[in-house]
């Protein structure tokens, strides 16, 4: 319970950026639904039109509905010029609004729909205007039924809002997929109950909102908003506030894709920039293009990538040339195309690899991909979110003629339990993870090179290429981290017993690396 309750003491920036986020959302839902809805009142065709369209919304995954913001949002940057951010608060509030749009849009128009016609009707009787109309009549008669869709809405909000941490929006989604990524359960329960509580009491709230529209008392629905009101500007002064007086050239943001090791890096390049005098935030659980994109678009300015990822997804490349020739190809790449900076490579490869219980392996015969080709007809292989969409995954199974496999995906931590419980058969592997010994795995071999290198390098954003202070103090670290430190590194979080976090693991690097 203690631990708990120091995940939840810690949550507080995470907690004031989900009120923000979910507060700026649903106020952009009511500014769009309430005026769609008197219009729809007025037509039948805008009622069926609109209300269509808010389904329809809603049929489309929240997670996917935020990530398709950020192309559409790169594109209209490409139009409009680079001060339209393309990651974090900005797409998550367009999908989170477009999401919250129906409940309040259906409640809207049912309310106006089935108001008494007699009482309409003495209103026009008395000579009320159209405007007279809707602000004395039909608003306080709709006001109780639109609170019950703004409320339905502030709940679907704030649960779907844990998701934005996809796209790089600080929410409590960072503890939930921190805490599911390294098995950390105190994390993710913490941010489940943070989330849970504050939809509980938004909800509260809002229906003592609508109970007081109901009741015609102004005391109860004036002090429900009054709360809510003053809660919301509670968390725009604790998000904001610390910034404000910050120099933005000592704010710099690191990224880190959805597994351990990027956590732990993020937090070992965080603190070599913190001894600098940087203000240090992290953006979490990215995929790799939105990643890439993001460094390459200012919206992060430090980024752990890999050689192999690079070449073949940002690139396009299905060749596989010899190690110095790929990563002095990509130097020239990110060079020319965005103005983005190697600064160099850390000194491991974590490279994609085809990984087996070695018992398994062992008992079939397999000891290379060409093995598994031959007589792994009917086994499952599981790999990561983005591994069997990925261009090595295909230039693998078409290298080798891989037979038909069953697919399945899971998250990284959760790869690794289907393999130990005999879930799956194989899995796309990273050879830099403590796991592959500790569970007693095997890398089937490649001999025809079809998986790319993949060192891992740091990248520096075009508009960070050139702060020497920010090179010096990074600079340490390359070819300072073998594979064996890393894989410990890895380890530590991953393993079920005598967790550590992150950070304690960034820590731990750092002393065994001598810095």
């Amino acid at each position: 319970m203690n631990a708990i309750l120091d995940a939840l003491a810690n949550l507080t920036d995470e907690f004031a950026a989900h009120v923000v986020l979910c507060a700026a959302a649903l106020a952009s839902g009511i500014a769009v639904a309430l005026p769609l809805a008197v219009w729809a009142s007025r037509s039948a065709t805008v009622s069926r039109v609109t209300l269509g369209f808010a389904s329809l919304v809603q049929t489309i995954p929240a997670l996917a509905l935020l990530a398709l913001f950020f192309p559409v949002l790169l594109s209209l940057r490409a139009l409009f010029g680079e001060g339209l951010p393309t990651l974090g608060f900005l797409p998550a509030l367009l999908a989170l609004a477009l999401y919250a749009l129906l409940p309040i849009l259906r409640n809207a128009v049912t309310a106006q729909a089935n108001l008494d016609p007699g009482v309409v009707e003495a209103a026009d009787g008395v000579g009320m205007n159209a405007w007279q109309k809707l602000r004395l009549v039909e608003a306080p008669l709709a006001a109780p039924y639109i609170m019950g869709g703004i409320r339905t809405a502030a709940v679907w909000t704030i649960g779907a809002a844990t998701l934005a941490t996809t796209i790089g929006q600080k929410s409590l989604g960072d503890p939930i997929f921190a805490g599911l990524q390294t098995q950390n359960w105190v994390l993710v329960l913490a941010g489940c109950i943070a989330s849970a509580g504050l939809a509980l009491l938004a909800d509260g709230l809002l229906g003592l909102i609508e109970k007081g529209f109901a009741r015609r008392s102004r005391a109860m629905w004036g002090g429900g908003l009054a709360v809510v009101l003053a809660g919301v500007a509670l968390a725009l002064f604790a998000q904001f506030a610390p910034l404000g007086g910050s120099d933005g050239d000592r704010r710099i943001v690191i990224g880190a894709k959805g597994f351990s090791e990027q956590y732990i890096l993020a937090r070992l390049i965080g603190d070599r920039a913190e001894e600098a005098g940087y203000a240090v935030e992290y953006r979490d659980g990215l995929g790799s293009a939105v990643a890439h994109n993001a460094l390459t678009s200012g919206e992060i300015d430090v980024l752990v990538d890999y050689t192999g990822t690079i070449w073949a997804n940002m690139m396009e490349r299905q060749d596989n040339p010899p190690r110095e020739e790929m990563y002095d190809a990509i130097v020239r790449w990110e060079e020319e195309t965005s103005g983005t900076r190697v600064l160099g490579r850390l000194g491991f490869e974590n490279a994609y690899g085809l990984a087996m219980r070695s018992d398994e392996a062992a008992a079939r015969g397999f000891t290379s991909i060409a093995d598994l080709a031959a007589g792994g007809r009917g086994l499952a292989i599981g790999g990561d979110p983005e591994f069997f969409e990925r261009p090595e995954w295909v230039a693998v199974r078409d290298a080798y003629g891989l037979p038909p496999m069953e697919q399945r995906t899971f998250s990284p931590t959760f790869m690794y339990n289907a393999l130990r419980s005999r879930d799956v058969d194989v899995i796309g592997a990273y050879t830099s993870d403590g796991r592959i010994a500790a569970d007693n795995l095997v890398i089937l071999d490649d001999p025809r090179g079809a998986f790319p290198n993949y060192d891992a390098i740091v990248l520096l954003s075009p508009q960070r290429r050139d702060d020497a202070r920010l090179v010096a103090a990074l600079e340490p670290l390359i070819g300072a981290i073998d594979v064996a430190a890393m894989r410990e590194a890895n380890y530590s979080v991953d393993r079920q017993d005598d967790k550590r976090t992150p950070a304690e693991a960034a820590q731990a690097l750092a002393q065994k690396i001598g810095l």
